[in-house]
């Protein structure tokens, strides 16, 4: 939202919604509509940090902005806990994290980043 060269992002099970602090004055809910370039958000439907009413704030605050955040997209996995993608940590999903680095570089390929 704060860089126009931007073409577009991938969020892995990131936080969207939060209290204003000094060091977080805003969170992505809070700037989806004016993001310059869509998102892939990739989530776990198991994620204990993340809640998915918490995802979907962050769709309707993205289907209510501009062109770039309208086109953005979230994909969630079904019993995936956080950092599914992290094969370091016993929360790995080899499955869900598989796919994800597959739609995360085809993202970045249609969206003429890669």
């Amino acid at each position: 939202a704060h860089n126009p060269q931007v073409k577009a992002g991938v969020a892995w099970y990131g936080r969207l919604v939060g209290e204003a602090t000094p060091l977080a004055p805003k969170h992505p809910v809070d700037v989806a509509g004016t993001l310059n370039g869509p998102v892939l958000g990739l989530y776990g439907e198991k994620d204990g940090g993340i809640p998915l009413d918490t995802v979907d704030k962050m769709k309707s605050a993205l289907a209510a902005g501009n062109a770039a955040a309208k086109q953005s997209t979230f994909v969630v996995y079904p019993d995936a806990p956080h950092a599914f993608h992290a094969d370091y940590r016993p929360s790995y999903r080899k499955e869900a994290a598989d796919d994800g680095w597959k739609r995360c570089l085809a993202w970045f390929r249609a969206n003429g980043v890669a």
